[in-house]
């Protein structure tokens, strides 16, 4: 049974489920509900698909989800950066009409639910760890500026093109003479009031003497009342007459099911993709299901969790959607909503459900303009430009790694920006381990702590060498090690011993065997013996099946302070 729950969350969640826990999922069901309607669109609109795309994807994501994600509380469904990235993805293709683009958009969601789930199953959440998070978060600013950028179009009424800054920018410019005037005025109020929506209302309300819970579903619901007031007026004012780009007929119906078409060609083109949006999205969504887990005192299971988002875009690209993964925002306003369990999120997906049912004729006269406000409000909480403050602060070369991405994000694309901060993260990470910190340590007076001699005042003896290496040892720092070694043995002194300290080395990779027995050699030559000191079981376990130990000129010894009595003998005494 445990196997079984391993793989099927729902199964111990669901065991102690009551009438309590039904209410705090029902309460939060409707406050995601009314805040997912309008993004479900708008981000529909921002992937350069039919508003109902956004609805049909935030239906049976979420039930997948419920039943395979190990999250209570991480709400599923489209977002800003996946949007965009199924934009730029499905926009290179050169789709002859909005069918072929539609099944190109389902087919690249199906790719990354396969992507995702067979990562799961080969239990690969680690991979995620390679992503540093500098990068990622700027990576993410980035996006945040590319997507608001994108939408200006729609709050001036205008038609720009471009997926990268320069590209927009000059299209936006150039097209500017063409400027609805009454879209910007609409565009600009309906950003103006959704901006005090998130500030403003929530205290505006309390002070009127509405409850906490109220004034917070009432300033959830912002974006709704910004959809209707101006559905209302498009209507009223015959708007679409005047030049006012309106969404137009929505279908009324839940989604269609069935499989996606499998075209060989189309496939191979959207895998990179594919293979790109499930690892931002991943990443996305776990940060924010372990931060939210961790507040509750819960814990995500990595390796399951690209299951439960793999299983949801299985589940969006049969219902007719695009890529989703766990929204920042929404997850956020369900947990703040006290969501108990997944089963919020099935709820959810029923309140979307009647949506699509009842309330999809009601949106033929929604401006393109408030949706792309609800977008550009939505986003802009997604940019930080003070990690490069930060970054420059603390590291040059997280700083670096950061400022690149962000600049190949607004200057390339989105796909050359993940694609950038990808390869940034791993070659961070390599460059960074490839140097490894070793210092020469000396003891500390009277104890039996070892410490770095250029930061305390330590014992020293001429002839004997200490190292402590703050790095496991794999073939991309074995050399470095090698020529750290040769050089500290060039000296006026005459050394007779180097040990290694072995303390903070958990790995030792056969490159890194293959140096520890070219320095053992060097230094016999040199009549030099080399020692170990504090090597982990595992690594010595290792150790063990090669020849190095029985080469070794020296000793290896359980604590540091055993070799320096060892080896240092009177002549530390009289250090």
């Amino acid at each position: 049974m445990s196997r079984i729950s391993r793989y099927l969350p729902i199964l111990s969640w669901a065991r102690t489920y009551n009438q309590a826990t039904f209410g705090a999922d029902m309460l939060a069901a409707v406050i995601v509900t009314i805040m997912l309607i309008p993004q479900s669109l708008a981000y529909a609109l921002l992937a350069g698909l039919p508003p109902e795309v956004g609805l049909y994807a935030s239906i049976l994501p979420l039930v997948a989800y419920a039943i395979f994600g190990t999250s209570r509380v991480l709400a599923v469904g489209p977002v800003a950066v996946v949007s965009l990235m199924t934009a730029a993805a499905v926009g290179n293709l050169d789709l002859p009409d909005m069918q072929s683009y539609i099944a190109a958009a389902i087919a690249l969601a199906f790719i990354s639910g396969l992507i995702l789930t067979a990562m799961g199953l080969l239990r690969l959440g680690f991979l995620a760890n390679f992503l540093s998070h500098p990068v990622i978060a700027g990576f993410i600013t980035a996006s945040g500026i590319l997507i608001a950028i994108s939408q200006l179009k729609h709050i001036f009424g205008i038609s720009a093109h471009g997926h990268s800054l320069p590209d927009l920018i000059g299209s936006l410019i150039s097209h500017l003479p063409e400027t609805n005037p009454i879209t910007l005025v609409l565009g600009l109020f309906t950003l103006f009031f959704l901006f005090w929506t998130r500030k403003g209302l929530k205290p505006l309300l309390r002070k009127l003497g509405l409850s906490n819970t109220l004034a917070d579903i009432a300033t959830k619901a912002g974006p709704v009342a910004a959809v209707a007031a101006t559905t209302l007026a498009a209507y009223g004012f015959d708007l679409q007459s005047k030049g006012v780009a309106v969404v137009g007929t929505v279908p009324t119906g839940l989604p269609p099911i069935g499989l996606p078409e499998f075209a060989p060609d189309l496939w191979s083109q959207l895998f990179l993709s594919a293979l790109l949006i499930s690892i931002i999205g991943f990443v996305e969504s776990v940060s924010v299901a372990q931060t939210l887990a961790a507040k509750n005192r819960q814990r995500i299971d990595p390796d399951q969790e690209l299951i439960g988002l793999g299983t949801s875009n299985i589940a969006s690209a049969i219902s007719g959607g695009y890529p989703v993964t766990g929204g920042f925002a929404r997850s956020v306003v369900n947990f703040d909503a006290g969501a108990k369990t997944p089963a919020a999120g099935a709820f959810t997906a029923i309140g979307i459900a009647l949506a699509a049912l009842f309330l999809t004729p009601f949106l033929f006269f929604l401006p393109k303009a408030t949706l792309a406000a609800t977008i550009i409000v939505a986003v802009l909480s997604l940019v930080d430009l003070s990690i490069l403050r930060h970054a420059w602060g603390y590291s040059r070369v997280d700083f670096a790694a950061v400022a690149t991405t962000i600049a190949l994000t607004l200057g390339l694309g989105v796909e050359a920006g993940v694609s950038a901060g990808v390869l940034l993260s791993i070659g961070l990470h390599l460059y960074k381990t490839s140097r490894p910190h070793v210092a020469e340590v000396g003891l500390v007076p009277n104890t039996q702590h070892f410490r770095n001699i250029l930061r305390h005042k330590v014992k020293t003896v001429p002839h004997l060498v200490t190292l402590r290496i703050d790095e496991s040892l794999y073939f991309a720092n074995a050399r470095f090690l090698e020529d750290y070694v040769y050089d500290r043995i060039v000296c006026d002194d005459p050394i007779s011993d180097v040990v290694l300290m072995c303390s903070a080395v958990n790995e030792i990779d056969l490159s890194a065997l293959e140096s520890l027995e070219a320095i053992n050699t060097r230094l016999s030559e040199l009549d030099i013996r080399l020692h170990l000191t504090e090597v982990k079981g595992p690594v010595m376990d290792r150790l063990k099946r090669s020849h190095f130990l029985d080469d070794l000129t020296g000793d290896v010894f359980l604590a540091q302070y055993d070799a320096w009595v060892h080896l240092a003998g009177d002549r530390a005494k009289a250090a």
